[in-house]
């Protein structure tokens, strides 16, 4: 699949942290513990650069748990400070709190040696693409909503100063992506998750793109949510013929199933895939599959 999603104002946003990052004792980048090497924005370690960061897993109730240990493990080992984290939950922004504190202590030992002293609350920049959680995540840091939240890009529109306490100051900026995807599977990892406008997809072969990632690595995961049995997979890939070009077997007689089972039909029991691919796209991202990771380390 070939896809690319860059809005206009997501240049503008981009320079609003170029200027704003001045401001700040560190960079907290949201990245998806599904995928985090995909939904790494490479423009916001150019924008950080110089500057600690802060490299939050968040979503990670949602990802396989054996994976994101190799992942912290594998961020760590390249001097990276990397915590895994619910945002919706407060004990997983203790973590970052204590992190934070942790990774900003140097900075301490350095402004007393200058001569600077007296404790002042740590700024931070909240950044990431769209749909990582970023303002879940500042409302369970506040324990309230004040940022707004949606499972969909683009709902953070601007910068805005949020104060946590007198410890921490956070700045939070819209979710921006970079204007050109470097391969096919960062694209996809992105559509999966839902960090691009999903009008601009064919949600039927993203269905099946990601359909045929799960059969080859989550199977168990697919045939369970779906009460699908060996014998009926089998008997759904004997009934696809063969000579159709450019289409993977496995994940159309998973979908030809799940469109049965899901009552996904059109008049004269026909397949309706657009249904069947919105339930399989749906219960991937709401965590109903399982927990399941994009990538491995």
């Amino acid at each position: 699949m070939k896809i690319q999603w860059y809005p206009g104002h997501m240049t503008k946003a981009k320079r609003k942290m170029e200027s704003d990052v001045k401001l700040v004792d560190m960079v907290v980048e949201l990245v998806d513990a599904r995928a985090p090497i995909a939904t790494r924005n490479p423009d916001i370690r150019r924008i950080a650069k110089g500057k600690q960061i802060l490299i939050l897993l968040n979503k990670s109730d949602l990802a396989d748990e054996s994976v994101t240990k190799k992942w912290i493990e594998y961020f760590r080992s390249e001097g990276a400070m990397a915590v895994a984290l619910d945002g919706r939950k407060r004990d997983s922004i203790e973590q970052v709190k204590k992190a934070s504190q942790k990774l900003l202590a140097a900075k301490r030992e350095r402004d007393l040696k200058r001569g600077i002293t007296g404790e002042r609350a740590i700024k931070a920049m909240i950044c990431g693409i769209p749909n990582v959680g970023k303002s879940t995540f500042i409302n369970s840091m506040l324990g309230r909503a004040s940022a707004k939240t949606g499972n969909k890009p683009g709902v953070t529109k601007g910068n805005q100063w949020i104060n946590v306490n007198d410890e921490l100051l956070m700045l939070d900026t819209p979710g921006v992506l970079w204007p050109k995807f470097d391969d096919e599977h960062t694209a996809e990892c992105l559509a999966f998750i839902g960090s691009v406008n999903d009008d601009i997809i064919n949600l039927e072969e993203l269905a099946n793109e990601l359909l045929y990632y799960l059969y080859n690595n989550y199977r168990a995961n697919v045939f369970d949510r779906y009460q699908i049995s060996e014998d009926e997979y089998e008997k759904a890939l004997l009934g696809i013929d063969d000579g159709i070009l450019g289409v993977k077997k496995e994940p159309l007689a998973l979908l030809n199933i799940i469109s049965v089972k899901r009552g996904a039909l059109k008049k004269g029991a026909q397949y309706d895939y657009a249904k069947a691919a919105k339930f399989v796209i749906d219960d991937f991202r709401s965590g109903r599959l399982g927990r399941i990771s994009l990538e491995r380390p």
